[in-house]
């Protein structure tokens, strides 16, 4: 990956719709070699996927929590949690965390009803389950999937 590259990833992490004529034009190359280098970003797997960002809020998911999951420690089998957590279209991001417990959900939902039905109808039914504590967004105040893309790699 070289210096376009990078370019290239800032701006289409902005805005995935800008025109590889736009992205030429500011960075300094043809539309073509602009689109052989998306090509390439995506078929490398360094840009994992395109999609469209929407406000929870707007479509009745305006509750955000995070779940901190404890297993049973004579559960054998934490891949069957963890398949049926990333199941669950309510679970946005499953983490392996360090620390007190074992893992750490992130999830949308309508209300605190949706959050009960969530735990007591979905997750606390998934294998390994002992415990979960929830901690609820009052306010998020950054949320993004930008990441930062260091212009030289050195840095």
């Amino acid at each position: 990956m070289d210096e376009y590259d990078r370019q290239i990833l800032r701006l289409i992490q902005l805005d995935n719709r800008k025109s590889s004529a736009s992205i030429g034009q500011e960075i300094g190359l043809s539309v073509s070699a602009v689109n052989e280098r998306v090509r390439r970003l995506n078929t490398s797997g360094i840009v994992q996927a395109n999609r469209a960002v929407i406000d929870p809020s707007t479509i009745g998911l305006s509750l955000c929590a995070y779940l901190f999951v404890d297993l049973d420690t004579r559960c054998d089998d934490e891949d069957a949690f963890v398949s049926g957590a990333v199941e669950l279209p309510e679970v946005q991001e499953i983490h392996h965390i360090t620390g007190g417990h074992n893992y750490l959900l992130k999830v949308r939902v309508a209300d605190t009803l949706g959050l009960q039905t969530l735990l007591s109808e979905k997750l606390k039914r998934l294998p390994g389950l002992l415990r979960t504590e929830s901690t609820v967004v009052l306010q998020s105040f950054k949320e993004t999937t930008v990441l930062p893309i260091a212009t030289d790699p050195e840095s």
